[in-house]
């Protein structure tokens, strides 16, 4: 089962994509998209040298609901500080320093923060140990950092390590 599902998480993902992005569940796209659920995996099988160790599924859940609810509240957000005064928008670049150490829970770190709508990451250290952030508003950079760390960073690293 191994050799022709070599990481079943990333085929099932894969085929759930594949009918979402085609909106349908007509049996050609089913099994279009079950090939490439099995094919994509194995020929990308040697890019993917270290396998990331998931722990506490239902702390994930969490996190994905959290980030979820913080896209549509950082979207409200923005909208509301573009429509306001120029003057009350103050950008920020801002290194957060990481106390996770897994190159699964940074990439996923620095992918939520740039899910979030007002946020970016732009840059990691080359010691792997903080990462630069670029916020649409930053009032309380510390405060920010805080919110940062708590909300995404922490979760993450009892997921991953």
């Amino acid at each position: 089962m191994k050799r022709w599902l070599p990481a079943p998480l990333l085929s099932a993902t894969l085929l759930a994509v594949w009918l979402l992005l085609n909106n349908t569940l007509d049996p050609a796209h089913l099994l279009l998209g079950a090939a490439l659920a099995v094919v994509v995996p194995r020929f990308t099988e040697k890019l993917r040298p270290e396998r990331p160790r998931l722990r506490r599924p239902l702390a994930m859940a969490r996190l994905g609901l959290l980030v979820l609810w913080d896209i549509v509240l950082s979207n409200i957000e923005v909208a509301r500080r573009i429509l306001g005064p120029e003057a009350a928008i103050k950008p920020a670049f801002v290194w957060v320093p990481l106390d996770v150490a897994d190159p699964h829970a940074i990439v996923s770190l620095a992918g939520i923060i740039t899910m979030t709508p007002g946020t970016l990451s732009a840059e990691l250290s080359a010691d792997g140990r903080h990462l630069l952030v670029h916020a649409f508003n930053v009032d309380d950079e510390p405060a920010l950092i805080a919110q940062i760390k708590a909300r995404y960073e922490a979760p993450l690293k009892e997921i991953f390590e």
